[in-house]
């Protein structure tokens, strides 16, 4: 009986521990606090001619005649990440000289408690992923960060006009290629348009999983849905898959925008 009341203590305290991680993992993340930087005016420059229809349509949606000038962007919000199969709620805080450089600043959290914090930097065509077990860089972490930062450019999508690095291409009526530099070469994406409302759905490119990666994976970027963030409109909610994983290892919820500041300090600092 003795050793029968203790299995059961060790159950019942096992079930427990297990319920209140399952609860932990569902409480989501305070947002991370205000950036302490200002912001200078936003430009503004005429849509240039003889885009691809789709693109066409998609800036005119989105901005009219005019599109913004965007020099950096600090994008801000919550949502989940998968990390050796178990969801995580996350904060995350994206720093962007755009075109050039970012930093990620990511914290996964169990019950608002932050355990688990990833820097992550692509400055100068190098990228480098700092983890608490280790950190991870070298040629494919490159080619990986150089896709994230012109993706991620989804948040301030004028920049695809205004650099002069970048191209789109004529495919059909819904779908166009964008083309991104990298070092002396070039990346493509596949830009998928929805028809009903001319906005950006989906891009896709191939990316290597990681930095033992031999071959490169399809990497899928989707927006959920378009919203109003600080009076712009932009993707509120963003999915990334892997395609091979089948199902989306991010879900993010855009909750702040800053654009044009100084991030030039800014990139190189830690935490948010």
């Amino acid at each position: 009986m003795k050793s029968l009341r203790i299995v059961t203590a060790v159950v019942t305290g096992l079930v427990t521990l297990g319920m209140l991680g399952w609860v932990g993992l569902r409480i989501p993340p305070r947002p991370l606090g205000e950036v302490a930087l200002d912001a200078d005016p936003v430009a503004h420059v005429a849509l240039p001619d003889g885009l691809p229809a789709p693109v066409d349509r998609f800036y005119r949606e989105l901005y009219g005649d005019e599109i913004p000038v965007i020099t950096s962007a600090i994008i801000s919000g919550r949502g989940t990440m998968r990390v050796n199969g178990l969801t995580l709620p996350v904060r995350f805080r994206f720093t962007h000289d755009a075109g050039h450089d970012y930093r990620h600043h990511i914290e996964a959290t169990v019950f608002r408690v932050p355990v688990l914090t990833v820097h992550e930097t692509f400055l100068a065509g190098v990228g480098r992923l700092e983890l608490p077990f280790g950190v991870v860089e070298g040629p494919q972490v490159d080619q990986g960060a150089n896709l994230a930062l012109w993706a991620e450019t989804i948040w301030m999508p004028s920049v695809w006009l205004t650099d002069p690095r970048t191209r789109w291409e004529a495919v059909d009526d819904d779908t166009a290629l964008l083309r991104v530099p990298f070092g002396e070469t070039d990346e493509t994406f596949v830009a998928r348009f929805a028809p009903e409302t001319g906005l950006l759905r989906s891009f896709e490119s191939m990316r290597f999983k990681g930095d033992q990666a031999e071959v490169k994976t399809l990497w899928l970027n989707e927006v959920v849905a378009w919203g109003e963030v600080d009076g712009h409109v932009l993707p509120v909610e963003t999915d990334v898959t892997w395609i091979d994983d089948g199902t989306p290892w991010a879900r993010m919820t855009t909750e702040d925008v800053l654009y044009n500041a100084d991030v030039a300090g800014y990139l190189h600092q830690r935490g948010p």
